[in-house]
């Protein structure tokens, strides 16, 4: 009963999105460089998606020693691609710029929050408001493009914000309980997302910058780890898994080039709503496939998220139509 009623949802949000869009999809994306942008970010937001599953696999080791792994790894690999691709010379030159490396330096800051928050509420059975914080993070994304990037709203955007902070709500009336993993984990990344529409350098160059800028506090854990014996040597087993390490770090930063070569030519608001596809693959794998509850209260707190994002969407729709008739 409740996977028909979650699978309802989310082919109600699919078709307001694209049946009743495809105009306004298509104006969006006519220019060639916009088109590539969006779609670089929606396939970053379905890898995203479907990451649950692969942090379930290493939810023996401790989270933060996780995190200091995917870290450096995706040091190593971004090191690799851009030796491959001879693009060093371009990293000499983002390190001349104070402003960007500040920029990227935060951005390290701010994702490392957001990958080792999420890795702990995968790995603690916490899927569920993991992935109600990817559905709060186009409303906060909505917000952050008002305030950063002079994007304007709507009357009806403003209640979409205003309906999706009630759902928030719901849990703190009724169990006196903020959803502190949904709020960390949602606007980490909002705030990550705004920081990289402000930085100028290419997205291989941006992440290996932002990622070296947190990667010495990695290894200092991961030693530490080891020579307590919580880390990967004392605890994994079975020799296979050991190579779910180094993958970490490929499939961490293949979603974030996606995203940040994505994002320069998207509208903020674009890659907010096209975010939820992110949180339709976690919630569907943390009912199905990890059979966490569902309960009255997750119930009502989505469903007060999934009412903001279909107003959102019918929004959208009707500022298309005023511009295809202007």
């Amino acid at each position: 009963m409740i996977h028909s009623y979650l699978l309802c949802i989310q082919i109600l949000l699919m078709k307001l999105y694209t049946s009743k869009n495809k105009k306004a999809i298509s104006n969006v994306v006519r220019g060639k460089k916009m088109k590539k942008g969006a779609f670089a970010v929606l396939m970053c937001y379905v890898l995203w998606g479907i990451l649950p599953i692969f942090w379930k696999l290493l939810n023996q080791l401790d989270p933060v020693y996780i995190l200091a792994s995917r870290i450096f790894w995706s040091l190593i690999f971004c090191f690799v691609l851009i030796i491959f691709k001879k693009e060093s010379l371009k990293i000499k030159e983002v390190i001349k710029n104070k402003k960007e490396i500040l920029l990227l330096c935060a951005a390290g800051v701010m994702v490392s929050i957001n990958w080792g928050s999420y890795i702990w509420a995968v790995n603690n059975n916490h899927i569920l408001e993991a992935s109600l914080a990817y559905y709060m993070n186009p409303i906060i994304t909505i917000l952050m493009g008002f305030a950063c990037f002079k994007e304007k709203l709507n009357k009806n955007q403003w209640i979409s914000v205003v309906i999706a902070f009630i759902g928030v709500m719901i849990p703190i009336i009724r169990y006196g309980q903020v959803p502190y993993l949904a709020v960390i984990i949602g606007g980490s990344f909002a705030i990550y997302g705004a920081i990289k529409k402000m930085v100028k350098a290419e997205s291989q160059v941006s992440l290996i910058i932002e990622t070296a800028a947190v990667t010495p506090i990695a290894i200092v854990y991961i030693i530490y780890a080891e020579i307590n014996g919580i880390g990967a040597i004392g605890v994994i087993h079975n020799p296979m898994q050991f190579l779910l390490l180094p993958l970490a770090g490929i499939i961490t930063a293949v979603p974030l080039l996606l995203f940040a070569q994505g994002i320069k030519s998207t509208p903020y608001s674009l890659a907010g709503i096209l975010m939820y596809v992110n949180p339709a693959l976690q919630l569907l794998i943390g009912v199905i496939l990890y059979k966490e509850k569902f309960t009255a209260i997750n119930a009502i707190t989505f469903g007060f998220i999934w009412i903001a994002l279909i107003i959102f969407l019918m929004s959208n729709m009707d500022i298309s139509k005023k511009t295809e008739l202007a």
